[in-house]
């Protein structure tokens, strides 16, 4: 008898083997399926991210651009003037500031020179002893102020003046004629500037005449005006013109003189100079330029102090007050506390245009037309 194979075995055989193998093939076939799938996935994925990295990059390089843009665009029109403007009264504001106690020594030197006859250093020492250290800041409201609005209107306006004088003439001719330039666009910004000076002048200079008058700007220019009335702050315009108008000329004009000629001794131009290197330039520079406009203001700066120490009599003009002054005072007289002025503008004017041109770079306020050879 032959033997048969045993149904259950066979069975067994036929079912598992073929099914196990099938089963390990198919999930091995939707394991590379499953696979395939998650690598285009993750394909797609990073293709989507580098879409928008590249996107985000060109965004934030177009902001970058933008931004850098904006910071270097240099202002124009008024937005240039009104830097200019800012940066001469911060300029003028701390140097007067600074300076008061000189200044009001040699307001006392020129006023009382029968009392303060011994010298700059003597006469501070006497202000101390008689009146007290606090003494050496009186007007220093009043200064602040008023050189802060003067300084705006000098400044700007000599900016101003002098790109209308090079836009009327032309860059070459104005280039050929930039003395007269200069000169004549500081005395038309001065002008100006001293309308608005010459009511805290005449409040500083009777403050420091007269130490018991008020307790400051406010003080003293309300009894000013309640007791003597609008025309007395203006009672020295004549002189604050005579002594401010060639003042400011002679800064200027000599100033940018001794600019060009330091730059052109160094074999440099302004655009080629480091900071520190053009803070030196304006600080040279200025001190030149103040010494002059120191030795060329000073009668005037004389009269003014003395017009507006007390008033005058009734219906005299200030044109023969000031002829009767300075015949009384002479030559001389006029030239009275010379050393503490020379000091005081030098030191001032040399501060101004150092910190003007400061903070005119800092401004971005580089617009200005140069027109120095």
């Amino acid at each position: 008898m032959v033997a048969r194979s045993n149904p259950f075995f066979s069975t067994t055989q036929t079912f598992f083997a073929p099914s196990v193998g099938d089963k390990v093939d198919s999930a091995i076939a939707q394991g590379k399926a499953y696979g395939h799938e998650a690598q285009a996935k993750a394909d797609q994925l990073l293709n989507k991210g580098d879409n928008l990295m590249h996107k985000a990059g060109v965004k934030v390089a177009d902001a970058k651009g933008a931004a850098s843009t904006a910071v270097g665009a240099s202002p124009t029109g008024v937005d240039l003037y009104a830097r200019f403007a800012l940066a001469g009264a911060l300029g003028c504001a701390i140097t007067h500031g600074a300076l008061t106690p000189v200044d009001v020594v040699k307001t006392r030197i020129q006023l009382e020179p029968e009392v303060y006859n011994r010298g700059m250093v003597t006469a501070f020492r006497q202000v101390i002893a008689a009146e007290g250290a606090g003494a050496l800041l009186t007007g220093l409201g009043p200064t602040i102020v008023g050189y802060s609005i003067q300084g705006a209107f000098k400044f700007g306006g000599y900016e101003f003046w002098k790109k209308q004088a090079i836009n009327t003439f032309g860059l070459e001719k104005a280039r050929e004629n930039r003395t007269a330039i200069y000169l004549g666009a500081s005395a038309i910004a001065e002008f100006f500037a001293d309308i608005a000076l010459c009511p805290l002048e005449a409040t500083r200079i009777r403050l420091v005449s007269q130490p018991t008058f008020a307790n400051g700007l406010v003080g003293g220019f309300g009894r000013i005006l309640r007791e003597e009335g609008p025309a007395a702050f203006y009672a020295g315009f004549g002189p604050i013109l005579f002594k401010q108008v060639p003042y400011t000329m002679a800064k200027f004009a000599v100033f940018e003189v001794a600019s060009e000629q330091i730059l052109s001794s160094m074999g440099r131009t302004k655009e080629s100079l480091s900071g520190g290197a053009a803070t030196g330039v304006n600080l040279g520079a200025g001190l030149i330029a103040g010494m002059a406009a120191a030795v060329i203001s000073q009668p005037a700066d004389t009269l003014l102090s003395k017009i507006n120490k007390t008033k005058g009599a009734p219906g005299q003009s200030t044109t023969s007050r000031l002829v009767t002054m300075a015949g009384q005072l002479g030559a001389k007289g006029l030239f009275t506390g010379m050393s503490a002025r020379l000091v005081m503008i030098g030191t001032l004017t040399a501060g101004q245009f150092m910190i003007y041109g400061d903070i005119k770079k800092a401004l971005n306020a580089t617009g200005g037309v140069e027109i120095s050879k």
